[in-house]
């Protein structure tokens, strides 16, 4: 991966950082996180401030700049792609490790008596400002919002234009539930928590609210905007030259209207509500929404809680949840057309992990009511599937062998559904050791996607389910095992998750969530191991009902076979075989009747002799 240089960029931050002009008293820190003013964990090219200063392009991290230092914090998905992408110039912070310090603790260690530490107030949640800027203030430093933003102004010209694409309609052949059926809901949820309006910041949050999509981020179909609801009201914050006609018509209806406004009004918008003399109930908004605006709302008027947008997105009704099983269909049969020509050509030394990448996309393509990616394809050959989110690039893109492990996380955009699906193969012999590493990894697939628990369950009481059997060998992963998948909306989708990290939101799983399960084991230098599929909380039969308690299972609903050639028969038991052997009987009948349809007969045959019965 290309070095960053970033001495000069750095020079230039520094010389902002100490003029009065510009940021008044002078900083001693200057903080860059990941996020837009969103919060967004994918984002538009022009929000890239972390990427531009730091060199680093992973979706998560936080860089910190003093007048003598810079340090980088990411997680264990990006130590190895941080480390080679970052100049001298940069500490590398490896986050979720014992002996890493957090950032506030560093700043507290390395700054001098009475700093300020400066960030744009749009760019940080009002949940971390307060954890933040109490750390910071005990140890007698003050935190301070700096606008305009100070990255930008390095940047200058050179900073992309904010994406200015139409948003079109969900219509309710995919979203199973209308817009104003959507807002009463809110409504109810909002008179439950005594609040009087509720703001939604995050993207995917407003885009599912109004059944409206865009493509202002890549991969995720949302578009800038803000949605504020009232009791009698509900407003839309957005570039009005976004909507089309038909967008426009969709948010008027003889039961209700959307109040449209600039994207750039919601800070005037908030403060006026609470304007002196004004009477106001309270503003129900998320712990994740920016301190700027969060700071126009009085603090004993706030109501920081997940929203109920947030929250109710996540469980999918009827129509998204068939919707989401077909497009796993049709993803499946891109996937198979795509392995089976992986097989003829890689003995033939011609494919590489970019060229590889770019047929696979042609195949989604391919299929009934694709959009886009959901995702940029990792198509890794051995040392490069241990960069866990590795993206390959010309200057480290290599040839598909039959040598090394070949691991490909991909995923899709379709009108129904979102899909992100990950198969490890080998095209020529694995080793024993890559086959049980690879077993291991797979039974820890299995035992969670087997697992029954009461319904309510927190996401962290599942994650060793799937990490048991690395751990008997002395082995583990470093990144969570599951995250929320959504409807036509982000494929990283909240509140739920499954991980070993505790902490918020920490949201209990229920009926009809759509998550990953996805265990894997990397070594260094060597090779990366991950299996993959999306599955959905569906209720368990149990033989008792310990005080009328729900129970929930998970049923797989991404449907691509798992390449036995790297399966140790040795290491699974009786039921983890007829796991494997039921999967793939349900991935010859299901999808094998679709590419059967569309008659594409060699993806068939692959998929026949890939589903053969083990044991």
């Amino acid at each position: 991966m290309t070095t960053k240089k970033t001495g000069g960029l750095l020079s230039k931050l520094r010389e902002l950082m100490k003029a009065k002009q510009v940021v008044g008293e002078p900083l001693q820190a200057y903080i860059v996180p990941s996020g837009d003013a969103h919060q967004s964990e994918y984002i538009a090219g022009c929000d890239n401030r972390r990427s531009f200063i730091s060199g680093f392009t992973g979706s998560f991290g936080v860089a910190i700049i003093t007048h003598n230092a810079a340090a980088l914090w990411t997680d264990g998905r990006y130590y190895l792609q941080a480390a080679s992408q970052m100049d001298e110039n940069w500490t590398l912070m490896k986050h979720g490790m014992p002996n890493t310090p957090s950032q506030e603790d560093w700043l507290v260690k390395v700054l001098p008596e009475s700093s300020r530490v400066g960030v744009d107030p749009f760019l940080f949640s009002i949940d971390s400002w307060k954890q933040f800027s109490g750390t910071l203030k005990t140890a007698g430093h003050d935190m301070v919002p700096v606008q305009p933003n100070l990255i930008d102004q390095v940047w200058a010209e050179e900073r992309p234009a904010p994406p200015a694409d139409e948003v079109f309609v969900q219509t309710m052949k995919y979203s199973g539930l209308s817009w104003p059926d959507k807002i009463t809901l809110m409504r109810q949820k909002m008179k439950e928590k005594g609040a009087e309006y509720l703001v939604m910041t995050a993207l995917d949050e407003v885009a599912w609210l109004y059944n409206l999509r865009g493509s202002d981020i890549n991969f995720n179909p949302v578009f800038f905007s803000y949605a504020v609801v009232g009791k009698d009201s509900t407003h839309l914050f957005i570039d009005e030259n976004k909507l089309t006609e038909a967008a426009k018509a969709h948010l008027n209806t003889s039961d209700m209207r959307v109040h449209i406004h600039p994207y750039d009004e919601i800070q005037s918008f908030l403060s006026s509500v609470y304007t002196e003399g004004k009477k106001c109930g309270k503003t129900w908004l998320s712990p994740k929404s920016s301190f700027a605006l969060a700071s126009c709302i009085p603090q004993d008027q706030r109501i920081l809680q997940l929203t109920p947008a947030c929250t109710s997105k996540a469980v999918k009704n009827p129509v998204e949840i068939e919707g989401m099983r077909n497009a796993h269909i049709r993803d499946a049969v891109a996937l198979c057309e795509y392995f089976s020509w992986l097989e003829k050509e890689v003995p033939k030394g011609n494919i590489t992990e970019i060229s590889g990448a770019d047929k696979l996309e042609g195949f989604r393509r391919e299929q009934a009511d694709f959009v886009s990616l959901s995702f940029t394809t990792i198509s890794s050959v051995g040392s490069n599937g241990a960069i866990i989110h590795y993206s390959p690039k010309p200057e480290t893109d290599r040839p598909i062998n039959t040598q090394e492990i070949y691991l490909c996380d991909s995923g899709g955009q379709y009108r129904d559904g979102t899909t992100d699906v990950t198969r490890t193969m080998h095209f020529g012999t694995p080793t024993p050791h890559e086959k049980e590493c690879f077993t291991r990894v797979l039974k820890g697939v299995i035992s969670l996607a087997s697992a029954i628990f009461p319904s309510g369950t927190k996401g962290i009481l599942l994650d060793s389910f799937a990490r048991q059997h690395l751990w008997q060998v002395g082995l583990d992963y470093v990144h969570g095992t599951g995250h929320g998948v959504g409807s036509f909306l982000n494929v990283h989708e909240g509140p739920q998750s499954i991980s070993f990290r505790s902490g918020p939101p920490d949201t209990p799983i229920t009926a009809n969530i759509f998550l990953s399960d996805e265990p894997g084991y990397y070594e260094d230098g060597a090779f990366g191991i991950r299996t993959e599929n999306v599955v959905v909380t569906v209720p368990a039969e149990t033989k008792h009902h310990f005080k009328n308690q729900t129970f929930l299972t998970f049923e797989t609903v991404t449907l691509v076979p798992i390449q036995l050639k790297m399966v140790e028969p040795s290491l699974l038991t009786e039921s983890e075989i007829s796991w494997i052997n039921d999967y793939h009987v349900k991935c010859r009948e299901i999808v094998g009747k679709e590419l059967e349809r569309q008659g594409r007969h060699e993806a068939l045959k692959w998929l026949i002799k890939e589903s053969q019965m083990l044991g």
